[in-house]
């Protein structure tokens, strides 16, 4: 199979086809919000401080997410995984979105920036490894992801609060867990000592990251 490349558009200039990396990630930050199409009873404003904590964190995640698999594309060449980022990279692109309508920037994490650099080095580092470190980081990864959804879920079950914004959690934790067992199926064997380790140093990462997210 070819590699793919990223292909021009159009009516651009060979040096306008390729954005710089910080460019077309500040892109994905320029959703319009949409607070104003949630029903009034779930605009942002009456969250409670817990559901607000936990609605940045899910957006600094979603930004990381879609850093992730920027990085894979920045780095590999290998066709089955640009495939595989390219697809999912369309999914958290949606979940940002979804996330961006429910939180106003002045809520979100100013720690923005980090976790765009944290996000790009967790795709580029393993594509640098080829797919094995690929898919095992990305099912790491959305191990954590549907854990931290759950648990949000389970509050708001427990609460038996906002069902509008439980279905999209809930939406989008579903996502992410398909996203963990295609990669899981594109695993050829169980992981070595070394990226094993990675694996557990990807996971901690992800908790200590939402709960800085949380905070700050």
């Amino acid at each position: 199979m070819s590699v793919l490349k990223p292909q021009a558009t159009a009516n651009a200039t060979p040096a306008a086809d390729v954005e710089p990396l910080e460019q077309r990630a500040a892109a994905v930050q320029q959703v319009p919000l949409q607070d104003e199409a949630a029903p009034k009873s779930e605009l942002p404003m009456d969250y409670p401080r817990w559901l607000t904590q936990e609605l940045r964190s899910d957006q600094a995640g979603e930004v990381g997410a879609v850093m992730i698999y920027r990085g894979i594309l920045a780095v590999s060449r290998n066709t089955a995984i640009r495939e595989f980022a390219e697809h999912h990279l369309q999914t958290e692109r949606k979940h940002l979105a979804e996330i961006n309508a429910l939180l106003p920037r002045a809520q979100r994490s100013r720690l923005l920036p980090l976790w765009r650099i944290a996000g790009f080095l967790t795709g580029a580092l393993p594509a640098l490894f080829g797919a094995k470190a690929v898919f095992a980081t990305i099912e790491a990864v959305e191990t954590f992801v549907d854990q931290h959804y759950a648990a949000q879920i389970a509050r708001l079950d427990a609460e038996q609060s906002f069902p509008s914004l439980r279905a999209t959690l809930n939406q989008c934790r579903l996502d992410e867990v398909a996203h963990r067992d295609e990669a899981a199926d594109n695993l050829s064997s169980s992981p070595g000592m070394l990226l094993s380790t990675w694996c557990r140093i990807v996971g901690g990462g992800s908790a200590f990251a939402v709960s800085l997210a949380k905070q700050f």
